[in-house]
């Protein structure tokens, strides 16, 4: 009861800030704090949730579908992408809309959550709670509240619609992600794997005073690998930095094996397995013992791809474990040196 009478008055009240934002020019916005500079309104169907976590699954549950944790923060070029882009398609729309609830959450809000276990705590201190890198960060909840899968980064429109069929139709409890896309989605690609000559490709451990590993989970089908290869690891920055970095390039169907970084002689899939490596390409880095210390595993245009590797390669992640801050801090240093920071370049 007390729900369904506290609901309409904090409607009421965002009407009225509304109205009021609607009222006052642009510039007025930002100096009230009404609107955040580079927000994007979410689709009116996302859930008006009141962050207690254990409601929204219970409700989720009571009709039928699951719960979808959204972290977002205003500015995000790839969350515009997912709202303006994905969202807006009626194939997607309508299959969120009977399968999910979508909750937003902001990366740095001050919004108070309630956690699957009762713990109350801040939006900024859930996300770090749920190790949120960057934007978009999906959470896919089952009806117990469990994560069943993760969405870190931006998936575009064909891949994300295979992911919300993969998760609607309780697929996660026959096959992994990889296994379900390679069958309903192919892709239009090369074909071939972009190995080169230096690259590591089964004999990967690590001792110390080496330079930190990247790996590169990748398959033969997979447009966005050929865009990798044939675009960002071109470009003139990002060679640099690859050079900073021992290189291996493992095929996600492999049937091999392979001596990981900490030293174990495993099959290739026993080890991907472990891992929970479900997108190609997925970037993932090892430090100098054969700790995975960091990991892309979503499309990222340039910009986002040289973070990633000088976040790693710099040691950075040793003292900001917040990628997205040093994200941040690392495209104020290049404008306050007079350089342009494009984020979907």
């Amino acid at each position: 009861m007390y729900r369904k009478i506290l609901l309409p008055i904090l409607l009421l009240g965002w009407s009225l800030v509304t109205l009021m934002a609607h009222a006052a020019g642009p510039d007025e916005l930002i100096s009230t704090g009404l609107v955040n500079p580079g927000h994007v309104d979410k689709p009116e169907w996302f859930k008006a949730s009141f962050l207690d976590l254990r409601e929204d699954v219970e409700e989720a549950r009571d009709s039928g579908k699951r719960v979808i944790l959204y972290f977002y923060q205003d500015g995000c070029p790839y969350c515009e992408r997912l709202i303006k882009t994905n969202f807006t398609q009626h194939e997607i729309a309508s299959k969120a809309q009977q399968n999910f609830e979508i909750i937003a959450i902001n990366m740095w809000g001050d919004r108070e959550v309630v956690d699957l276990a009762g713990n109350s705590l801040t939006e900024k201190r859930f996300a770090v709670a749920n190790r949120v890198q960057y934007t978009p960060t999906l959470l896919f909840l089952n009806e117990k509240g469990e994560t069943i899968f993760r969405a870190n980064g931006y998936y575009p429109p064909e891949r994300f619609t295979a992911l919300l069929s993969y998760i609607a139709s309780r697929q996660e409890q026959v096959e992994t992600f990889r296994d379900y896309l390679k069958k309903v989605a192919p892709q239009k690609s090369s074909g071939k794997l972009h190995q080169r000559a230096g690259y590591l490709t089964d004999k990967l451990q690590r001792k110390r005073g080496d330079r930190p590993l990247l790996v590169l989970f990748e398959q033969r089908d997979c447009a966005a690998c050929d865009e990798l290869h044939g675009d960002k690891f071109r470009r003139l920055e990002i060679v640099k930095l690859l050079k900073k970095f021992d290189i291996a390039l493992i095929d996600i169907w492999s049937t091999g094996a392979v001596t990981t970084p900490a030293g174990e002689s495993v099959p290739v899939q026993q080890w991907i397995k472990a891992l929970n490596v479900n997108y190609t390409p997925s970037m993932l880095f090892f430090d100098d013992q054969g700790h995975e210390v960091f990991r892309a595993e979503a499309y990222l245009r340039s910009f986002h791809t040289a973070a990633s590797l000088e976040y790693v390669a710099s040691g950075a992640y040793r003292e900001h474990p917040e990628f997205q801050r040093y994200v941040d801090e690392r495209a104020d240093k290049i404008r306050d040196a007079g350089g342009e920071v494009d984020l979907w370049k």
